[in-house]
């Protein structure tokens, strides 16, 4: 397994026999990138491994219209989009999904969950690994939030939880929000899913152009669950795992 870090929430994983896109709305370069958006494209429309694009939500950082784009350059490539995503053209090789359906599309084996924000997350099992992508599903504590409030985004959080674990914990990475906005808050969701599903690779996302985020929470969680490796980030388009 091969991942990319593109920007934000966004990831491409590389497994045996299929590339997998994951909440692409733009890529960014830095000084220390270490790989080119558009040549990694290139690279994935010239393979004869199949290309899967999700999208977990309609928010603008979280789906951009152009990946509808991709298969012009890429016959096989299927769309996973959240039943709230709207488009307002045709385009092949869509599959709108909601909360808590599965979807088989070739050797790739989907389940979703809920969020507590807009949309779904996913659950992808294909070439023997077991990918989770959370989406905007988080524990969207913020400091200012009444206690009621903060009584609503729990249960809802924990019993989303709930329904993954009853999935199983066999995860090979998990890609989940780490949110810098919330301030002393931003540790509570990716440290409650790491204690309750224990993946073997745990990867920050969805902290903006804040990359001190991710060291911060990996300081935190140093040696809390040794059964999960956590991946610091440090720029955008960094490769991951090779």
């Amino acid at each position: 397994m091969k991942i990319w870090f593109v920007y934000h929430s966004c990831f491409v994983v590389e497994t045996k026999s299929a590339f997998l896109v994951f909440d692409y709305f733009k890529n960014k370069k830095s000084a220390g990138s270490d790989f080119d958006f558009n040549d990694l494209l290139k690279k994935i429309f010239e393979s004869s491994k199949a290309l899967y694009v999700f999208a977990s939500h309609s928010h603008h950082d979280h789906f951009n219209r152009e990946i509808l784009k991709w298969q012009e350059k890429k016959k096989d490539t299927a769309y996973i989009l959240s039943s709230d995503i709207k488009l307002y053209s045709n385009a092949e090789n869509v599959n709108f999904i909601g909360r808590n359906r599965e979807l088989q599309i070739g050797d790739l084996k989907l389940s979703t969950f809920g969020s507590t924000d807009e949309g779904i997350s996913f659950l992808v099992q294909i070439d023997g690994l077991t990918l989770f992508h959370a989406g905007d599903l988080n524990w969207w504590k913020w400091p200012d939030d009444t206690p009621e409030e903060e009584r609503v985004m729990e249960d809802a959080f924990t019993g989303i939880m709930d329904d993954i674990c009853a999935k199983g914990k066999n995860f090979d990475a998990a890609f989940f929000p780490v949110d810098g906005r919330l301030e002393q808050n931003y540790l509570c969701g990716g440290e409650y899913f790491i204690e309750r599903i224990r993946p073997r690779l745990f990867i920050p996302m969805h902290f903006g152009d804040d990359y001190q985020i991710p060291a911060k929470f990996i300081a935190f969680q140093e040696g809390r669950e040794p059964a999960t490796k956590m991946l610091d980030i440090t720029h955008p388009s960094q490769i991951l795992c090779e």
